[in-house]
């Protein structure tokens, strides 16, 4: 009389081994994309936050006949910058920021701060009076780096560009 053993139930060290291989070439080749995804969302919420601010500097103007520059620190504070001289806005000098310095729900959130400059001369060698032109700057926070982009700029003249490698290698990256 022949005796059975109970069949055992399991899973063999191989066959745990391929669906470990499997899983780990899925998430190597997934990742990527996912990473290439939040990047691309990071980069609109920049540039619908700068086309905000860029038409709050005109709301600004129309009332100050001038473009209030400033910049913005790693802890969200802005600091206005008064024109130089301050007779290319008229004597007016803001001591606080009226707009929205950062780009996302919250500052806590935020993966870009905001600042506005007056803008560069054609020849790059100075800037216009901030009375004539502003350029307002999206800079990825450091916990949030985009190198292939980096900072988006935009000026009240419509002259778009970044700071990254893609502004000159392909610049659709930074504004499509």
């Amino acid at each position: 009389m022949k005796r059975h053993l109970p069949s055992q139930r399991g899973f063999t060290l191989i066959e745990v081994m391929i669906v470990v291989a499997i899983v780990g070439i899925l998430a190597a080749i997934a990742y990527p994309s996912y990473r290439d995804s939040v990047l691309k969302g990071r980069r609109a919420q920049a540039r619908t936050a700068l086309m905000e601010l860029l038409q709050q500097q005109e709301r600004y103007m129309t009332q100050n006949n001038c473009y209030l520059g400033f910049t913005t620190s790693a802890t969200g504070v802005s600091t206005a910058s008064a024109p130089s001289p301050a007779a290319d806005c008229g004597g007016v000098t803001a001591t606080s920021v009226p707009f929205k310095n950062f780009a996302g729900d919250s500052l806590a959130s935020a993966s870009y701060l905001l600042s506005a400059n007056a803008c560069p001369t054609g020849t790059g060698t100075g800037t216009q009076r901030i009375a004539e032109c502003v350029q307002v700057v999206a800079t990825p926070v450091a916990s949030r780096p985009d190198p292939q982009v980096n900072a988006l700029r935009i000026t009240s003249t419509g002259t778009k560009d970044c700071t990254g490698t893609a502004s000159t290698t392909s610049p659709k990256l930074c504004w499509p």
